[in-house]
């Protein structure tokens, strides 16, 4: 009898879920729904992955995701469960948006009111006033395709990519994020501000594919929210979610290899040694490090280690949590804190991998929305600059410190005024956090850099085409990066593995 058999046998089918990111906590859902007994195993201490939640000394400290859009993914998830989401969640609408503060000072504001972005493109570039309007149509066309119709979709079969093909030509898919922006604006500072958003999700904007152009309608159609307690109560919620349904969670449980035999997944192996048997496994674990750490004994056929390494990834970054003794009320939800230069910087982190004297950075005020994450009378935040991932050689261990000096020094001389005299407690992530302790090749914060040729059918597959009964969810693989895109990505399974019900080995 196989340790697979075994898994099921006198019981439901058995799914094991490596990692309790957004997606593989989606995907525990979703499987909980189809019928499946579920295992969630974490190497961390506790639920979120790259959502993980710190606390320090009076402070908490969103990890990583920071902006929720495309909520009705999220509300899909209590509905498979016959549930709510605002009966366990207070999901608010942040807006405007974000500012973003140009290096010369000036500052725009994003709205879900198209009349404000509106009146905020005529004081800053008249000129762009026409070009804005044909944009937000251009991004609502790419959005209904390359989003609504295509995100939640499996991308395993070459028909799917063959199908894709008029729409791409159509839309101009084959074109650049900046490309396609710049064909609508001819005033640089509205180039950057419509073509940013690729960073969000790893992307350059100036190699991303125009798909992305979508974020901007995607923004204003389903608004940007925030989860009252911090994204940490959001994952708490989905955990508590999937163990209503049943889904078991163990955490501290590294895996060191997936187990196979006869061409098909028979479980998981633990760091500890412990063998866990199942029927299918759902890797929500950085897709590199899958096929390469993970199945290193198995004779992979397309993602092999040459091909995982020639692979482009995205960018990392260099992450600095504080807290403050007073509050900056002057200071948004979300900042976009823009520097010198813009391509240049990008040719800096992603072609050229050089750790650059100047950054651009988003500056995350969360007690702007729930003073609950500081003391009374005190703010919270994080700051995020763009960085090179690890094959730039950059030693993070003496970079650090004079890393974080000169972002202190930009958000003073800038947005924080005072800020040095104000820290009381603080802490760093660097792109060798993301490798050591969240397993991430390359230091790669995003995964695999989404470009036109590492997306949809390019980009690992969400059925795996190298084991059967192996699946794929999260930033790595089809959609991609971001809340929605790794959300997305386990809905594609409601198309690829069959219920409990009818799951035959």
């Amino acid at each position: 009898m196989t340790a697979a058999a075994s898994a099921s046998e006198g019981s439901r089918p058995h799914a094991i879920v490596i990692g309790s990111g957004f997606g593989g906590l989606a995907a525990a859902v979703r499987l909980c729904a189809k019928g499946w007994r579920v295992t969630v195993v974490e190497k961390l201490d506790a639920p979120g992955g790259r959502a993980y939640v710190f606390k320090q000394d009076g402070y908490t400290f969103d990890a990583g995701p920071t902006i929720i859009t495309a909520p009705y993914l999220i509300e899909e998830l209590w509905a498979l469960s016959g549930r709510r989401l605002s009966d366990d969640l207070d999901l608010r609408a942040v807006d405007p948006f974000y500012a973003i503060r140009f290096d010369d000072g000036e500052v725009m504001k994003c709205s879900a009111n198209l009349d404000v972005t509106r009146a905020e493109v005529a004081r800053i570039a008249p000129e762009d006033r026409d070009g804005f309007e044909r944009f937000i149509v251009e991004s609502e066309r790419i959005f209904d395709v390359a989003f609504t119709e295509l995100a939640a979709k499996p991308f395993h079969k070459i028909s799917s990519l063959i199908k894709a093909v008029p729409d791409l030509i159509r839309l101009r898919g084959y074109r650049t994020v900046y490309d396609r922006v710049s064909h609508y604006f001819k005033n640089e500072k509205m180039r950057i501000a419509f073509s940013f958003h690729p960073l969000l999700i790893g992307g350059n904007p100036t190699t991303t594919t125009a798909y992305y152009c979508l974020i901007a309608h995607l923004e204003r159609m389903h608004g940007v929210h925030y989860s009252m307690g911090g994204v940490g109560a959001l994952v708490r919620a989905v955990v508590n979610l999937a163990e209503s349904q049943g889904a078991q969670f163990r955490y501290n449980s590294e895996v060191a290899e997936i187990t196979t035999a006869g061409g098909a997944v028979t479980g998981v192996r633990l760091a500890s040694g412990e063998m866990l048997a199942s029927d299918i496994v759902i890797s929500n674990a950085d897709v590199a490090w899958t096929y390469s750490k993970l199945l290193s004994h198995y004779p992979r056929k397309r993602w092999t280690d040459r091909k995982i390494k020639s692979s482009k990834y995205s960018m990392s970054l260099f992450v600095w949590y504080f807290g403050t003794s007073r509050r900056f009320d002057d200071v948004m939800h979300h900042t976009m804190v823009l520097g010198p230069r813009y391509r240049e910087l990008l040719n800096d982190i992603f072609n050229v991998k050089r750790l650059s004297s100047d950054c651009s950075l988003y500056l995350h005020r969360p007690t702007a929305t729930d003073p609950s994450l500081a003391p009374e009378g005190c703010d919270a935040f994080y700051v995020l600059s763009p960085v090179p991932h690890l094959a730039s050689g950059v030693d993070w261990s003496k970079e650090a410190e004079p890393y974080r000096r000169m972002v202190e020094k930009r958000l003073e001389d800038t947005v924080l005024p005072g800020l040095r005299s104000s820290i009381v407690t603080q802490r760093m992530m660097t792109p060798q956090d993301f490798r050591d302790r969240l397993l991430s090749v390359n230091g790669a914060a995003f995964a695999l850099e989404p470009r036109l040729f590492q997306s949809a059918w390019f980009r690992p597959h969400n059925v795996s085409e190298e084991v059967g009964g192996l699946y794929l969810v999260g930033a790595g693989t089809h959609p991609g990066a971001g809340i929605p895109g790794v959300i997305a990505s386990a809905k594609v399974l409601d198309e690829v593995v069959p219920a409990a019900s009818t799951f035959r080995r």
